[in-house]
């Protein structure tokens, strides 16, 4: 289309206009079909253009599309008790996306070392191979400095270690650590999973030091290794959270995560969002936690997700030339290949099937949760030929 010329151009995209979605599958503007393993990057969970998202939205766009922060909403109190009921916290700040749910993570961690160790307490230790968001704190934290090229200086108070390090972690904490910020799964860097004796040193440093452990669970929460949370698979529970991508299923919003103690630290006046919380995307976020939680929804997940990494196990030992592992859980997996592949998502592509590459050498699938066994077969399948 002539109006892509006006777009700015920070996306390498598909030569491919998408027009309409239904499930697992999108159709582009010449009436092709494709079906979907990128699910918006994580986002459309329970499929494109679900029935039962679509009425509890549409439902409350005739009600009250908008209100400020000032006052209440009932869609935003039903969404933060569904959150805290369903998980260690006891608060919920509310805003539009991954990168302002860690936005707000670091804020509150530093208002926290400020009023509790002084200011010269403010220092986050993140992990390399991390990606945290495009804001300039955000970005700051992510550990990948591709993405942080041409807009140095960073901002201080961020230390980066290598993951699966536990005394690189050790080595890390000073008297400035004010939090450790990691993903459990890191999804953007290649679907590595920290091991749980990484994420258990990770919490007897907070614990022994008074730090806050804060899991950003942007892309691997919300269903998608298998657990309402990623958290709840490993063996420790963090003391912050953030959520977005499938939170709304598509519409725009992010949540932060604590227990009250810790909220505490953010009063009235520190922290805002003028389209946090909006009633429309909250009234969306409700049904997709209650569809979540509903009889054998999370074990499906977990079933399926088993199937695909057994189907892409067996797929690497027979191209042990070109595939280095497979690894990942639930319905996030990824293959990683021992060199680039960068055509390997366009071939994909011309075969009518939507996947992602990171950094050219690992191929991410996160499809939508309500994926079938024969749409995995199918993916699997057409991977096969390819290679």
């Amino acid at each position: 289309m002539q109006a892509q010329g006006y777009i700015a151009d920070t996306y390498r995209r598909f030569p491919v206009t998408l027009v309409r979605g239904a499930g697992t599958r999108v159709w582009d503007d010449m009436g092709r079909e494709y079906l979907d393993f990128v699910a918006g990057i994580a986002v459309c969970s329970l499929g494109h253009c679900n029935p039962q998202v679509i009425k509890a939205a549409q439902a409350q766009l005739e009600r009250l599309v908008h209100v400020s922060n000032l006052y209440s909403s009932q869609p935003q109190m039903e969404l933060a008790a569904l959150l805290c009921r369903h998980s260690f916290a006891d608060r919920v700040f509310f805003c539009n996306s991954g990168t302002e749910a860690v936005e707000s993570a670091i804020k509150l961690a530093r208002r926290r070392g400020h009023n509790l160790h002084g200011p010269d307490c403010y220092e986050i230790i993140c992990l390399e191979g991390s990606f945290h968001g495009r804001t300039l704190a955000s970005l700051s934290a992510t550990g990948q400095p591709v993405y942080q090229r041409g807009f140095e200086p960073m901002m201080p108070g961020f230390k980066h270690v290598p993951l699966n390090n536990p005394h690189a972690l050790k080595r890390g904490v000073t008297c400035r650590t004010c939090a450790i910020l990691l993903e459990p799964i890191q999804g953007e860097g290649g679907v590595r999973i920290a091991t749980d004796e990484f994420l258990q040193t990770a919490r007897d440093l907070c614990d022994e030091h008074d730090l806050l452990l804060m899991f950003d669970e942007v892309q691997v929460g919300m269903g998608r290794t298998g657990s309402l949370f990623a958290y709840e698979q490993t063996p420790v529970t963090p003391d912050v959270m953030c959520l977005a991508k499938a939170l709304g299923n598509g519409l725009p919003i992010g949540a932060m995560l604590a227990g009250e103690t810790t909220m505490s630290h953010l009063t009235p006046g520190s922290h805002a969002s003028t389209f946090g919380g909006n009633p429309v995307a909250c009234a969306a976020a409700v049904e997709v936690v209650k569809t979540m939680l509903s009889n054998g929804f999370l074990q499906r997940i977990r079933e399926h997700g088993d199937y695909l990494q057994q189907g892409l196990t067996a797929i690497a030992a027979q191209h042990s030339d070109k595939v280095k592992e497979v690894r990942g859980r639930g319905l996030i997996q990824a293959m990683e290949f021992h060199n680039p592949m960068p055509d390997l998502a366009l071939k994909l592509l011309e075969r009518g099937i939507l996947a992602i590459l990171s950094h050219d050498t690992v191929l991410r699938l996160i499809p939508p949760l309500v994926i079938t066994r024969d749409e995995i077969d199918l993916l699997l399948k057409t991977l096969q030929e390819i290679l």
